[in-house]
């Protein structure tokens, strides 16, 4: 901060706490009133400091200090607007900005509350969007001031204070076209009050079944009964599993005052059951062997299934407090999971054959009971320890600003025991994995400190870190990164990360596991084929090796309001890449000739798709986007930007305690400054920071205290952990006691029709709201929309199968799954809200054209897939605000409809005559079509 804007600060914060002598005009007090700060700044140095006063957005308490712009904002009227009924379904309708693009599969994003990292989602994802105040996503270089790799972006939830709600939610959903259907009961109860939290969830859902032949599956060739009273095999295959779900979740959270400190525990218990059909017993009759013989199939009373049964117990916890200019974190996370599952096993058939063979039994005649094969169990345990320890602060303060560090420290632990009747050997795998590194944020220049501001901002970022397995060894991780801002309005990055990267405990180590009877493609003869498909781990992966480039841009346009474009590039190069095994061509099976079984003839028996190591990849792509967003009709609020104006013309001057501070006030002022610089100043400058943070009554030490704005002006002594820096609070003190105190002499009232001395007629306003483009507009009644646009075009996706081995194009026709790769993809998200009443959400996908080529050896045909563009619609409405319900049952009532796919949009997949492979039945890649669904909501 520049001597000159501490100056200022410092002046109002100490006029504040002394006189809170109000400066503005009644239209930015009663801004002020609605969460706004009044605060004296002088980012420009052009205007007189004792003249200088600036209306901007409040800052919240927990809000992020970072060098990087924020990808997206919302506050609570935002968060609204988006017509969620949780903060999951809030991350959902918003997952197009907490994706990472960086295409390393990071996972979720690092969530925080309140500017703390915290051990688990779960702790968070069952609040109503309600509780929270504003929503912070943050670039994937934020993750690494929080101890995780750049490959996620960080979610910011800042809730609000003294909150209480109970809920109770009802969905019931389903496809159009019937044949299952979706039901869920919710209780949600969120205590926030104190600094303290308690969230208490019960969630139950259930899923009906559905069968190919409610949706007229086409059965593979070989797979039909040959006599006509048998029963058909599809009605008896499930496309979506009956199921069931329970949860239930207690979150409990407190932060201590005194010691600055706070803690919050989660326990979270799941259970889970299914049950897939996997069709009949099938035999193949013959009464003479020289015959082909016909198949039956059987058992329609006790068809084949695959029953399964999870139990999940998760617990996280956090725990967090300042250590000198440092604050430090622990996050614990805890899941035991065990999962068995039973799979029937088909009934043995011989003596029906032998029977059919000695002609005791005809072969298109009624077949006698089958004794019950019984079934094999799988078990299944899986035990994930998760434990990180941060410690981040600003320990040097530099001309351009603060050099902020995190230091972090982790350790997990895993072990997976599983085991399976089919299988002589169980498999027990145990990883422990201890980590650790360092970033830190180095400030070159800064426009707002005025260090070579005619370069703009720079801001040179840097990470080191390892890793060290204990079934793997040690690997290394380092990344640079450089924050550029030459205008407020345009902030460019660009990072580089070089990181090796161990297989996952499940690649390297599950059991071997044979399917049977499993579709698939056979892309050598152009067939869909029923094969026995094996699964499991590779124990000969190796140590994978990335070098990735990321280069952004995001810019605020000066000529549209509240519109942001952003367009990222991005470059991924890797060695020894552990994939999926490969779409199965001639040239991948030259490459791994081990890994498939053939007949006689050719017909694929056997496919090996455990993982595989690839000895090279690379793709490049790039991500544009447009985001905007504006109020319509009379919103009541002001947009980012808007001048505060004076009092009109003839309205004559304010009174005394609006205008220039009185002889009294300035008594007091004085008074003040004598307290702060004696010489235990700077221990009452502490305490009496620390009760303005904490709300104590301060009223017979400084009568008229406006408390709010003095927490609102104490934001500014904070650092990025959001606790008071005491290096800021003692350069205040410094400017305090070196001032010249006739600066604080006022001036009488301004003229008739003007404004007073010492206050302008019009101050500059600060972004509305302390909305994003995306979403948001001013506060108040009346209507806002927003919209989001992003477009990704695949530049380059090649991998290396291995040195001197086929190189697949995955844009030209090679494949690395069962689809084509297709180069440009498009999301959209949109809507129109009416304030507290209810709106309307759309959002859009667009995924372009593929191919997979066939082979020329065997005449097989390439496959071509369409493109496709779906949209799904939320219409949510506010019952209790459209009927002003006062008190009874409308009260807090809401009802939300949903769409899903509203055109039905099916991918359609060809080959070069036009036909549809049996695999790409479009029913079967999608059964479910157009989905309806009702959402009543009651909140009390």
């Amino acid at each position: 901060m520049s001597p000159k804007n501490l100056f200022l600060l410092g002046s109002s914060l100490a006029w504040t706490l002394v006189a809170t002598a109000q400066a503005e005009d009644q239209s930015v007090s009663a801004s002020a009133g609605q969460g706004q700060d009044v605060i004296i700044d002088d980012p420009g140095g052009a205007v007189d400091p004792g003249n200088d006063i600036v209306v901007t957005a409040e800052r919240l308490r927990g809000q992020l200090r970072v060098e990087q712009a924020p990808v997206l904002e919302l506050n609570e009227q935002d968060i609204l607007a988006i017509g969620a009924t949780s903060v999951a379904d809030l991350i959902a309708a918003i997952a197009p900005q907490t994706g990472s693009s960086r295409g390393r599969g990071g996972g979720q994003p690092v969530f925080l509350v309140n500017g703390i990292r915290i051990g688990s989602f779960r702790e968070l994802r069952s609040y109503p969007p309600e509780s929270i105040a504003k929503v912070e996503v943050l670039p994937e270089e934020v993750a690494q001031k929080f101890g995780f790799p750049p490959d996620r972006r960080v979610v910011n939830m800042i809730l609000k204070d003294n909150y209480s709600s109970r809920e109770i939610e009802l969905e019931f959903e389903g496809p159009d076209r019937g044949g299952y259907f979706r039901n869920e009961q919710q209780f949600t109860l969120l205590r926030i009050k104190d600094g303290g939290r308690l969230n208490v969830n019960l969630e139950a859902s259930d899923i009906s079944s559905l069968t190919e032949s409610e949706r007229d599956i086409i059965q593979t060739p070989g797979s039909m009964p040959d006599i006509s009273g048998d029963p058909d095999p599809a009605l008896y295959r499930s496309l979506v599993a009956d199921s069931r779900n329970i949860e239930a979740t207690a979150n409990w959270a407190k932060a201590f005052i005194d010691s600055g400190s706070s803690i919050s525990l989660n326990a979270t218990y799941e259970r889970d059951d299914s049950l897939n059909l996997s069709g009949l017993n099938t035999v193949i009759l013959r009464d003479d062997p020289l015959l082909p013989g016909v198949l039956r199939t059987f058992g329609a009373d006790n068809p084949l299934e695959v029953r399964t049964a999870s139990d999940t117990f998760s617990s996280a916890g956090t725990y967090t407090r300042p250590l000198g200019d440092f604050q430090f974190t622990a996050t614990s996370d805890f899941s035991l999971s065990e999962t068995e599952t039973e799979i029937d096993r088909r009934a043995d058939t011989q003596a029906l054959v032998a029977a059919a063979l000695s002609g005791t039994l005809a072969i298109d005649g009624p077949l006698p009971d089958v004794a019950d094969a019984g079934f094999d169990i799988s078990q299944r345990r899986t035990i994930v320890s998760e434990n990180k320890l941060t410690l981040r602060g600003t320990p040097v303060y530099l001309p351009a600003g603060e050099l902020s560090t995190t230091f972090d420290l982790g350790f997990d632990w895993r072990r997976i025991e599983s085991a399976d009747t089919r299988s002589a050997q169980d498999a027990k795998l145990t990883r422990r994995r201890l980590e650790g590194g360092v970033n830190v944020a180095i400030p070159l220049t800064s426009r707002r400190e005025g260090v070579l501001d005619a370069l703009g901002s720079f801001t040179l970022n840097g990470s080191l870190g390892f890793e060290d397995l204990s079934d793997f060894g040690s690997l290394i991780d380092w990344t640079a990164g450089l924050n550029w801002s030459p205008w407020d309005n345009l902030d460019l990055q660009a990072t580089y990360v070089w990181r090796e990267a161990a297989p996952s405990l499940s690649d390297l180590g599950n059991p071997r596991t044979e399917t049977l009877n499993v579709p698939v493609f056979d892309l050598v003869n152009g067939e869909t084929v029923l094969a026995t498909v094996i699964s499991g781990g590779n124990p000969d992966l190796l140590k994978e090796t990335q070098r990735d480039w990321r280069f952004s841009a995001t810019w605020e346009l000066p000529f549209i309001k509240d519109t942001q474009l952003s367009a990222e590039y991005i470059r991924n190069r890797s060695r020894d890449v552990t994939g999926q095994f490969p779409a199965l061509s001639a040239a991948i099976e030259a490459a791994f000739p081990g890994r498939v079984t053939r007949d006689t003839d050719g017909t694929l028996l056997t496919l090996d798709r455990r993982p595989v190591t690839y000895a090279r990849t690379r793709n490049e792509r790039l991500v544009f986007g447009i985001t905007t967003r504006g109020s319509i009709g009379s919103s009541g609020g002001r947009g980012g930007g808007e001048e505060r104006r004076g009092p009109p013309p003839g309205a004559g001057a304010p009174p005394p305690q609006q205008g220039a501070p009185t002889e009294e006030q300035r008594a007091r002022f004085m008074a003040f400054r004598e307290r702060l610089c004696a010489d235990d100043g700077m221990t009452f400058l502490e305490q009496l920071a620390g009760a303005i943070e904490r709300g104590e009554d301060l009223s017979s030490q400084f009568p008229g205290l406006d408390l709010s704005r003095a927490q609102g002006m104490l934001e500014r002594f904070k650092g990025t952990d959001g606790t008071i820096d005491r290096a800021r609070l003692g350069e205040f003190r410094e400017r305090i006691c070196s001032m010249d105190p006739a600066q604080m002499r006022g001036g009488p009232g301004g003229p008739q029709g003007g404004p007073p001395q010492g206050a302008p007629a019009a101050g500059r306003g600060g972004p509305g709201g302390g909305g994003m483009p995306g979403f948001g507009g001013g506060r108040g009644g009346g209507g806002r929309y927003f919209f989001n646009l992003t477009h990704t075009i695949e530049l380059d996706n090649q991998i290396l199968i291995a040195d001197g081995g086929p190189l697949l194009d995955l844009l030209e026709g090679d494949a690395q799954g069962d689809f084509g790769q297709s180069k440009h993809s498009t999301r959209l998200e949109g809507g129109l809200f009416l304030d507290r009443k209810g709106g309307l959400r759309i959002s859009g996908t667009y995924t372009g054209k593929a191919r997979i080529d066939g082979n020329l050896a065997t005449g097989a045909s390439p496959l071509f897939f369409d493109d496709i563009v779906r949209f799904d619609i939320r219409l949510f409405a506010n019952i209790g605000e459209l009927a002003k319900a006062e008190r009874g049952f409308l009260k807090g009532a809401s009802i939300s409809l949903r769409a899903d796919n509203i055109f039905d949009a099916q991918r359609r997949v060809r080959d070069a005559d036009g036909n549809t492979p049996l695999r790409y039945q479009p029913l079967l890649l999608d059964p479910t079509g157009r989905y309806l669904g009702i959402d009543l909501r009651k909140m009390f």
